[in-house]
C-alpha cells in the first residue's frame, strides 16, 4: 500500500487547478458509489485527481489505477477492507474496466464497507447493468465527453466565455471579447481541440493510440470478440471515416465485411458507446434511441482530421461539430427538410454562402453558417454552438 500512496502523491503533485472540465461541478460527490465514464482521453483521470486534491482529506484518500500490477496478485475487495481499517474513507479507482469482474468487486466493496466512498472511472462502453452484478441501484453514473469550443478557449488560450443556452444562441445573445480572432481559433479547435491532451507533444501519436486501444482492447474486451471480429470493426470505422457523412446500407456492409446484418448493427452500437462514432436517428415515436439510423458520423472533428486525412470534407466537419456539441444537452435528430432537428427548431448547416431555400417555408428554422463571426435574423454562426457547455 505504501507504493500506491507514493504513486498517488506523485499524481497530485502534477495535478493543476487552473481549469476544470464542465462535469466537475455537476457531480454529486456525496454519493457512496460514483462512476464517471467516457471515451479515452477526455480528462476523466485529471478530473478525479483535481477533486481529490481540492476537496478530500489526503490522510483518508487514495487514488489507484485498476491496471496496476499490485491488483494482479492482490484482491481489491480485501485491499479496500484493509484501507478502511487504516482510516481510509475515500477510494478512487481509475480505469475500472481494466479489472476483470470489476462489477462484482465494486458491489462487494459497496456492501461490505459502508464507511467507504468509492469513485471510479471507466471506458464509455462500460455497462453497469450487464451481467448478474447489477450496480444500477448502487452507483450514480456520469458520462463525460471531450472539450467544447468554450472549454478549448479557456484551457488553451485563457479566454473565458460563459455557457450559453440554445435559446440564448438563437436570440443572438452571445458576447465574446472584441479582440479575439474567433474564426482562426475555431479552425484550430476543429482540427485538434476536442481532446485535452492536444496541448502535449506527439498529439497525433497519442490520438492514434487512443483510437487503436479503443478498437483493439476496449471493444473486443467488452464484447468478448476474437481478433478477426476486432479487425472488421476497425475496417468499418475506416469506411465511415472516408464518407461524407456515411449513410448506412446494411446489405452492402455485410457483403464488404463478410458478416451478418445483425452483426453490423452491433458494431455500430459498440463504436458509438466507445466514443468513436455517433448515430443520427429519426424521431420515431419521439424517442431518438428507437429511431432509424439515417447518418453515421465520426464522434468528433478531431477524429475526422486524424482518420480521413487528405479526404476531409468540410461539409462533414461542420455537421459533425454541430451534432457533437449540441447532443450533450439536447436530443438531436434528423430532419426531413434540413440537417438536424432539436425540439421545435430546424437547422441547416453550411458555409457563409449557404442560402435559405431549403428552409424558407419551415417555422423556427435556422441557417447555421461557418466562416462568419456574427449572425442576423435566422442566420447563426456555427462556432457559437460550441459554447453550449
Amino acid at each position: 500500500m505504501e507504493r500506491l500512496q507514493e504513486y498517488f502523491d506523485n499524481q497530485l503533485e502534477y495535478t493543476t487547478s487552473q481549469f476544470h472540465r464542465y462535469m466537475y461541478n455537476q457531480i454529486d460527490w456525496d454519493n457512496r458509489l460514483i462512476g464517471l465514464v467516457g471515451p479515452r482521453g477526455v480528462g476523466k483521470t485529471t478530473l478525479m485527481l483535481q477533486h481529490a486534491k481540492e476537496q478530500l482529506p489526503r490522510h483518508s484518500t487514495l487514488f489507484v489505477t485498476a491496471e496496476d500490477m499490485y491488483f494482479v496478485i492482490n484482491n481489491i475487495v480485501e485491499f479496500a477492507a484493509d484501507f478502511v481499517k487504516k482510516g481510509g474513507r475515500y477510494l478512487i479507482i481509475d480505469e475500472i474496466h481494466k479489472m476483470e469482474d470489476w462489477a462484482r468487486y465494486l458491489k462487494l466493496i459497496h456492501d461490505y464497507q459502508p464507511k467507504l466512498n468509492v469513485i471510479f472511472t471507466g471506458s464509455s462502453i462500460l455497462d453497469i447493468t450487464k451481467g448478474t452484478h447489477d450496480l444500477s441501484r448502487r452507483a450514480i453514473m456520469y458520462s463525460m465527453q471531450g472539450l467544447s469550443f468554450r472549454e478549448f478557449l479557456s484551457l488553451f488560450h485563457g479566454i473565458n466565455v460563459q455557457v450559453y443556452s440554445l435559446k440564448q444562441i438563437l436570440n443572438h445573445e452571445v458576447k465574446i471579447p472584441t479582440d479575439v480572432q474567433i474564426l482562426e481559433l475555431f479552425k484550430d479547435y476543429l482540427q485538434k481541440g476536442y481532446y485535452p491532451f492536444s496541448k502535449e507533444n506527439q498529439y497525433k501519436t497519442r490520438l492514434k493510440q487512443v483510437i487503436n486501444n479503443t478498437l483493439e482492447v476496449d471493444i473486443p474486451q467488452y464484447a468478448k470478440m476474437n481478433v478477426a471480429t476486432g479487425r472488421k470493426i476497425k475496417q468499418l470505422l475506416g469506411i465511415i471515416a472516408r464518407s461524407v457523412p456515411f449513410k448506412p446500407n446494411m446489405s452492402t456492409l455485410s457483403t464488404v465485411l463478410d458478416t451478418s446484418r445483425n452483426s453490423i448493427a452491433d458494431y455500430f452500437i459498440y463504436l458509438e458507446e466507445a466514443g468513436m462514432i455517433t448515430l443520427l436517428r429519426d424521431s420515431t415515436s419521439g424517442v431518438r434511441v428507437l429511431g432509424k439510423v439515417n447518418k453515421v458520423y465520426l464522434d468528433n472533428t478531431a477524429l475526422v482530421y486524424n482518420l480521413a486525412e487528405e479526404e476531409v470534407n468540410i461539409g462533414n466537419i461542420r455537421e459533425t461539430f454541430f451534432y457533437n456539441q449540441m447532443r450533450l444537452n439536447h436530443e438531436v435528430v434528423s430532419s426531413d427538410v434540413a440537417d438536424f432537428t432539436i425540439g421545435k427548431y430546424t437547422f441547416e448547416i453550411g458555409g457563409k454562402n449557404k442560402k435559405q431555400k431549403q428552409i424558407e417555408s419551415v417555422e423556427d428554422a435556422f441557417v447555421v453558417k461557418d466562416d462568419i463571426e456574427s449572425g442576423y435574423l435566422n442566420v447563426i454562426p456555427l462556432w457559437m454552438f460550441g459554447l453550449n457547455y
